[in-house]
């Protein structure tokens, strides 16, 4: 017996490495194969709708580590994506900022209010926690709706100069700017799948799957989610940030309840607690506005049916039933 457990020990010990060296392979190759498209797409697609996809995807990518890694749901994340939207058009247009420092100074906006929304909202669990922090939401809306010296009311910020990078590359030309747009696409998402693997994400993790145990381990739960709240914050923030410049344009659209709730479907239609399921839930409902805008007010419904179909029949989401489906996590 002694000697079938000591035969079978190092067969054990060596399928484990290989089962990760393989999930990094694939994953590795999803990243090469997606830094591929991305030069290839300015030239087989419009570049405007491909960086909406990218803005929207990082979006998507944020909320899904707060909610598939860190088990919290919101239905305020419209607040940090839309504010930074403010603060990069605000800054740009009216201070003269370059797009770096308009961007970055969104982004570092969304963290100071994820901070302070999420030192609040964790005090509550569950559907609690998803009440405060669409209240929360709420009130930067109303706030943006009545401070037209700052966000332009129902007009919105208007004419945003897209303007020079580090003062030196013009950005006028969209596929000039799309070059910036994919850029802090990867660097995101590659920020977000280091955190993910991380001992800090393995932590968030083990928090969302049972955090009284987690605590009973000495971990400090709350910090950690606190800490993932502004992660999040900020990635959304940085993707809200740049939509403006890309749109030159910010507006009551990106504060709105609803921007929430497309956030929320496009994680679940990709994947929840998947890598790369946001990404392909961002392209196909960026892709249904796009292409069904003929429909009108008709596309919300036909986005709430493919919605009602995904849940019944693709329940882990597209990317979530094809990581099933060849037994890999992606």
């Amino acid at each position: 017996m002694a000697d079938a457990l000591s035969a079978e020990a190092p067969a054990a010990g060596i399928a484990v490495p290989e089962t990760t060296q393989g999930t990094a392979r694939l994953h590795r190759a999803i990243f090469i194969g997606l830094a591929v498209l991305l030069v290839i797409a300015p030239f087989v697609a419009y570049p405007v709708f491909v960086m909406k996809v990218l803005c929207f995807a990082l979006f998507a990518l944020a909320f899904n580590l707060l909610l598939g890694y860190g088990g919290l749901l919101s239905f305020g994340h419209a607040a940090y994506f839309g504010m930074a939207s403010y603060v990069c058009a605000y800054t740009a247009k009216n201070w003269g900022l370059t797009p770096e420092l308009a961007i970055l100074l969104g982004a570092a906006v969304a963290a100071a209010l994820g901070f302070v929304f999420g030192a609040l909202a964790i005090r509550r669990q569950g559907i609690y926690f998803a009440m405060i922090t669409l209240a929360l939401a709420q009130m930067v809306f109303f706030f943006s709706l009545q401070t037209p010296g700052f966000t332009g009311g129902e007009d919105g910020i208007q004419a945003v100069p897209r303007g020079r990078l580090f003062g030196l590359i013009d950005l006028a030309d969209d596929r000039t700017l799309y070059w910036l747009v994919a850029a802090i696409f990867m660097a995101g998402l590659l920020l977000i799948y280091r955190i993910i693997h991380s001992p800090f994400g393995q932590v968030c993790k083990a928090i969302r799957d049972n955090e009284p145990r987690a605590i009973s381990l000495g971990y400090r739960a709350n910090r950690y989610k606190l800490m993932v709240f502004v992660l999040s914050a900020t990635l959304a923030g940085l993707a809200g940030a740049t939509k403006a410049i890309v749109f030159q344009l910010a507006s009551l659209t990106d504060v709105y309840w609803s921007m929430s709730g497309e956030v929320v479907l496009m994680t679940l239609v990709g994947g929840l607690g998947t890598v790369f399921g946001p990404i392909v839930g961002a392209l196909v409902i960026v892709a249904m506005q796009n292409y069904l805008a003929s429909l009108g007010a008709w596309v919300t419904v036909v986005q709430g049916v493919i919605f009602v179909i995904c849940v019944l029949l693709f329940r882990e989401g597209i990317v979530g039933v094809i990581a099933k489906w060849i037994k890999k996590p992606l």
